[in-house]
């Protein structure tokens, strides 16, 4: 009974996530840079500018908190959202973000750029950089909650007799043991000389396990819990708390991980 009851409600909250489909408008076509921000001590080494990649059903709207974090530290921010809101193939939604890095360095005149990703917008980047050789244009990776070896809660919409994903390409492509996650899980799980940082939360209700959120291969994988065991955040939580937020500036600068646990 425990079972079916978690598995309902992690079922739950993923339909949330696709319901907030049928309202969304879709991304921009060219990239717009953020106002320009006050200058902060991190400003002087914000050479790259910064992508936030949306997740699942992620309208560019919810990512505003994080980017305006980011543009007070003085960043060039902008954010990417997935194409068709990311229901489709992720290999298709890597091209595609291909290009917009493209765009992003054009109108800027940058040679790479900073990517902070979150959810399903970790794997949409991994791609790029691990097949589509992204590992030229980005510096520094970092993800929040995102299912890099898969998440249960995908496999449970079957179990809960809801077909394979309901019919969703990217869900499918996130079950654990998909032959998507084979493919991008094979070898080196860290290709290039770009920096891979992953956030993770033990109270992420869309990844599960948590463990599935890291990666090998030489990766700074941070668990916020073993930081800050008091610090309570979700799966959407990662894009609007203060102490990730922390996490992700340090990761920007090549710092240590030094959470502030009280940050807001």
């Amino acid at each position: 009974m425990l079972l079916r009851k978690t598995a309902l409600v992690l079922a739950l909250a993923t339909a949330a996530l696709l319901a907030s489909t049928a309202t969304a408008t879709a991304a921009p076509a060219d990239p717009v840079p953020a106002t320009a921000a006050p200058t902060t001590p991190f400003a002087a080494a914000a050479a790259n500018p910064v992508i936030v990649v949306g997740g699942l059903s992620g309208v560019a709207v919810a990512y505003e908190p994080i980017a305006a974090r980011l543009r007070a530290d003085g960043y060039r921010t902008f954010i990417y959202q997935l194409p068709g809101l990311g229901l489709g193939d992720i290999p298709t939604s890597a091209r595609a973000f291909a290009g917009y890095v493209n765009q992003v360095r054009a109108s800027t005149g940058a040679a790479s750029v900073d990517v902070v990703a979150h959810s399903e917008g970790g794997l949409v980047s991994r791609y790029y950089l691990k097949r589509l050789g992204g590992t030229t244009t980005v510096g520094r990776y970092v993800s929040l909650g995102t299912p890099q070896y898969g998440t249960y809660v995908a496999n449970l919409v079957a179990f809960l007799g809801l077909g394979s994903c309901a019919g969703v390409v990217a869900c499918q492509q996130m079950t654990i043991g998909s032959a998507f996650l084979a493919d991008l899980n094979a070898g080196d799980d860290t290709p290039g000389a770009v920096r891979y940082t992953t956030i993770r939360t033990l109270q992420d209700e869309l990844v599960r396990p948590t463990g599935n959120a890291a990666v090998n291969d030489g990766a700074t994988n941070v668990l916020i819990q073993a930081y800050c065991p008091l610090r309570v955040v979700g799966h959407l939580g990662l894009v609007l708390d203060g102490t990730a937020y922390t996490i992700v500036r340090g990761a920007l600068v090549d710092g240590p991980v030094r959470p502030n646990c009280l940050a807001l």
